[in-house]
């Protein structure tokens, strides 16, 4: 299922509907979201890029910058889950940096 849904939040990012890549993920991630494991907070990371993306084109710069805090606390985390989804996670996380640099919303 997660494979699916890393496949949909992709989608919804390429056509810039934020909100709905958050959906795509939360669905994944909601039910696990008290786990300590490492592959759920790597969701949750991935899902605080798309909601940071989603306010800063609401113009709501303050916020998206909290948010995208967030993502940058996650992103360590691809250097020591264990998943069977990590290359997926890998290109996950090229592929918001990539969105971030083309908008020029935050340095890494």
């Amino acid at each position: 299922m997660i494979h699916k849904k890393i496949q949909d939040f992709i989608k919804c990012l390429e056509e810039e509907r934020y909100y709905d890549a958050h959906e795509a993920l939360e669905e994944v991630w909601f039910p696990r979201r008290f786990e300590k494991d490492k592959e759920v907070k790597l969701l949750k990371g991935f899902i605080n890029a798309s909601v940071s993306f989603e306010l800063m084109k609401l113009r709501r710069q303050k916020q998206s910058a909290k948010v995208w805090a967030n993502y940058l606390k996650y992103r360590p985390l691809l250097l020591e889950v264990e998943s069977k989804y990590k290359n997926e996670f890998y290109k996950l996380s090229r592929f918001v940096e990539e969105i971030n640099n083309k908008k020029k919303y935050f340095s890494l």
